[in-house]
């Protein structure tokens, strides 16, 4: 089936875009999209992602603010309209990685709407291949890029609107294409088949963030085994480290070491503070410190894994007809996320332990030159089992299904 990608020249397979080169129901291609102010206390998140071996396509938008998280979630099925989006959440590109336009039409029983265009601060950063393979099938093989930005526009919570603008809001994003893990409901049984094969080296700790300055930008990620090293892994992230520092369109410094020191909330694993000290290419010395603002939001909601959606199914499954003007389905929930961490009771049933992992951070970012610049920073932080640098054992509070 031909689609409208097809009337141009870039393909890379003797098929068309319709056709990917895998019939792996983990196959995915979308995006993730951040808004985010620290004076506000408002994290909004959108993002889609296309199934083609499901013929879904799933997405959703929401907003975490004093506590509690906001989630619209829309789904349909994909061959037949190749549109980018579905029902009340489109996403026009209007000039690839400088200016998407991210709306969310108003429709009954929701309390959430938003008109904004995401603009690019920098070139997006290309992170190295992820590969992870276990009994001899590849499990994993992902292109993924991240870039940081900034936004205009306005968002409607319930009876509270935000004004957004560059200089006070804050972009993050990224975009990954191909395997990346299977999540039930589309997975087999663990029951059906041999255990899995126990990696060499387990990972324990994801640092990931796109931060902000009134004058710089930029993207790192650092993964570490259960005893703080940072070592090349048999796993879903696998890198151990790599990102940089831009100034514009044209000012690039790579960051080629980092250490981190992290508090944390009595207790938990919910991050208070951090302190990232960073070596760039030049032999610079980089000192990051991030505050948490408010409360991490959770990717539960948002619709990849089992009973995120009323049916007990997830955004690569489907949910029936279209229930909302166009041709989506579409469903709405919020939740109290105001203590950390909690039980989360999934649609199919289980109660199971949750904990925010996407946090709101103000950052105060100190180059070589000793100059300190302010601003704000969307934070990934996954801890999971034993980690030995900050003296947690036993199973995290995991925040992603």
């Amino acid at each position: 089936m031909l689609t409208p990608f097809d009337e141009f020249p870039v393909h890379q397979s003797p098929y068309p875009f319709s056709y990917v080169p895998s019939t792996d129901t983990a196959w995915d291609d979308g995006y993730f999209f951040g808004v985010l102010s620290p004076d506000a206390e408002v994290f909004l998140y959108t993002g889609l992602r296309v199934s083609p071996n499901t013929d879904m396509i799933g997405g959703y938008a929401g907003v975490v603010h004093q506590g509690r998280q906001t989630t619209v979630r829309v789904s349909r099925e994909w061959r037949g309209d190749f549109d980018i989006g579905a029902g009340p959440l489109p996403y026009p590109f209007i000039e690839p990685f400088k200016d998407i336009r991210l709306p969310l039409e108003p429709f009954d029983g929701a309390d959430l709407a938003f008109d904004l265009h995401w603009l690019g601060r920098a070139p997006a950063y290309e992170e190295e291949h992820h590969l992870a393979w276990s009994r001899g099938r590849r499990t994993t093989d992902q292109t993924r890029y991240s870039q940081s930005g900034t936004a205009t526009g306005w968002i409607q919570l319930g009876d509270r609107r935000f004004e957004v603008s560059p200089g006070s809001w804050y972009g993050s994003r990224d975009h990954s294409w191909g395997l990346y893990a299977q999540r039930p409901p589309l997975a087999p049984s663990p029951k059906l088949l041999p255990p899995k094969e126990i990696p060499a080296v387990r990972r324990a700790f994801r640092f990931w963030t796109n931060f902000g300055t009134s004058g710089s930008s930029g993207f790192y990620h650092l993964h570490e085994s259960e005893d703080g090293r940072q070592v090349l892994m048999n796993d879903t992230f696998g890198t151990p480290f790599s990102g940089g520092v831009d100034r514009g369109w044209d000012g690039h410094t790579s960051f080629v070491s980092a250490e981190h020191a992290l508090t944390f909330r009595s207790g938990t694993r919910v991050m208070e503070s951090a302190v990232i000290r960073l070596v760039d290419e030049h032999g610079g010395r980089w000192t990051q410190r991030f505050t948490n603002v408010g409360s991490p939001w959770s990717p539960i909601p948002i619709g990849y894994g089992a009973g995120s959606w009323r049916d007990g199914g997830s955004m690569h499954t489907y949910h029936g007809p279209p229930n909302h003007t166009g041709n989506a389905f579409v469903e709405w929930d919020s939740f109290d996320v105001s203590v950390q961490p909690w039980q989360h009771q999934l649609y199919h049933g289980p109660l199971v332990p949750a904990q925010g992992t996407e946090y709101l951070a103000r950052v105060e970012s100190t180059d070589p030159s000793g100059e300190t610049q302010t601003g704000a920073a969307h934070i990934e932080i996954f801890i999971d089992g034993r980690f030995d640098p900050y003296g947690f054992t036993g199973e995290a509070n995991r925040g992603h299904a």
